[in-house]
């Protein structure tokens, strides 16, 4: 046994109880957990029955400690490592932010109390199937999606991940034994949104040009009646998401390639939004490649923008952004900065309105319509997924091909018509 001495031993101490014999305890000696990363001991017991008992389970832990045997203990609780897990994450300030709540509302109220320690694959189980069927009243009084019990399991997994291994608090991750819904089920509650073919986008498209006609209208070049046409027409056109069309730059705009760099992303952070890079690690920016017909709607649009200018003069405060806050009903001094991503949510919401489209019809659908009707009009699906940022082409069409009865109707006869089926009756 390690000699003891300084206060750096532990010594075995008599602890009184009431109504039931007294028992012994010991402690550790001081010293460093890799655990919580500091110096510090810890209770070994306080149950033996007798002062020998208590010695005997000491030694043992001495013995453990010099073989490099011991496994760390500590009496950190989930709610604790969840909240050292967030402030150390190294992701995306929107990461975190997606991250936060989930914590705060799904994973503390329950385990947070939990040690990590004691922590099972059974526990987390039972957390999964709670979320599951308990109503939430954010939620619209309906449980968690399959999606986002899912997405509650990977964080609790990758936090447990953070103290899992050798000479670490766990020595196995119980979330990697646990059984949260699988792909299966994800996929079958995910909700069919709908898309808009090319006559339908065509249609609209028509539509949203169309100037309001009144007195004081002027084609749109001043009046708002066509404020969002080139917005919702880029979001027609491209397969971009919102948040990348509203960080375009028009210093990355390569009108003789007719391409558009994605660099910035206009992101909602918590209860505020910010313009932030896109690119992750030094990856090079993303580059799409568009018809000359949208370059014309963009210079458009910097023709209205430039007249927004000198109208606004000094309180416009350029940020370089195609589609940039301007002064209609302006209340502060942000003109020229990012646009709201939930007031153009909800812009769109009266524009879909107005023009009677599909009532849950997203601006994140126009993506979807984009991607499926290119696949459905045999475009090439390495271009589509490149355009599209996707990892893969297979994953595009797995995603995005939506239309199978539609496809299938289409490849049934002209198998019938090669092999003369019509002929036969």
């Amino acid at each position: 046994m390690a000699k003891r001495g300084n206060g750096l031993g532990g010594t075995p101490v008599e602890i009184p109880r009431t109504g039931r014999p007294d028992t012994w305890g010991v402690r550790t000696p001081l010293h460093f957990n890799p655990a919580t990363g500091k110096r510090g001991r810890y209770w070994i017991g306080r149950e033996y029955k007798n002062k020998t008992e208590a010695e005997r389970a000491l030694r043992k832990w001495h013995t453990d400690h010099e073989a490099g045997t011991l496994i760390p203990r500590s009496d950190m609780t989930m709610g604790q490592l969840m909240d050292g897990w967030l402030a150390k994450h190294r992701g995306e300030d929107t990461t975190k932010e997606g991250y936060e709540p989930k914590i705060r509302l799904h994973i503390k109220p329950h385990i947070g109390r939990v040690k990590v320690a004691e922590v099972t694959d059974e526990r987390l189980d039972e957390l999964y199937r709670l979320l599951e069927s308990t109503p939430i009243e954010a939620n619209g009084n309906k449980p968690l999606g399959p999606k986002s019990v899912r997405h509650i399991h990977n964080i609790i997994s990758a936090a447990l991940d953070s103290v899992t291994g050798p000479r670490k608090l766990l020595a196995v991750n119980p979330a990697h034994t646990a059984n949260p819904p699988t792909e299966r089920q994800i996929r079958a509650a995910q909700p069919d949104f709908p898309t808009l073919n090319d006559h339908e986008t065509g249609r609209f498209l028509a539509d949203i040009w169309k100037p309001c006609g009144n007195r004081a209208c002027d084609g749109g070049l001043t009046h708002h009646c066509l404020r969002d046409a080139p917005l919702w027409t880029s979001y027609a056109a491209t397969s971009c998401r919102r948040s990348e069309v509203l960080g375009w730059k028009w210093s990355l705009i390569h009108w003789d390639e007719c391409a558009i760099e994605l660099a910035w992303v206009v992101v909602e952070e918590g209860n505020t939004y910010r313009l932030r890079k896109l690119t992750k690690d030094g990856d090079d920016n993303a580059i799409i490649y568009v018809d000359q017909a949208l370059m014309n709607v963009l210079k458009w649009q910097k023709e209205r923008q430039d007249a927004e200018r000198e109208r606004l003069g000094d309180l416009w405060v350029d940020h370089d952004l195609v589609f940039a806050r301007d002064g209609f009903k302006l209340y502060r001094g942000e003109a020229g900065g990012p646009q709201d991503p939930e007031k153009v949510s909800a812009r769109w919401r009266t524009a879909r309105n107005r023009l009677h489209l599909p009532e849950n019809f997203r601006l994140h659908d126009w993506r979807a319509s984009k991607i499926t009707n290119d696949l459905d009009n045999h475009e090439n699906p390495v271009e589509v997924s490149a355009n599209a940022r996707h990892h893969s082409p297979g994953y595009t069409m797995a995603r995005y091909g939506r239309r199978r009865a539609e496809g299938a109707k289409k490849l049934a006869a002209s198998s019938a018509a090669r092999i003369g089926l019509s002929s036969l009756v």
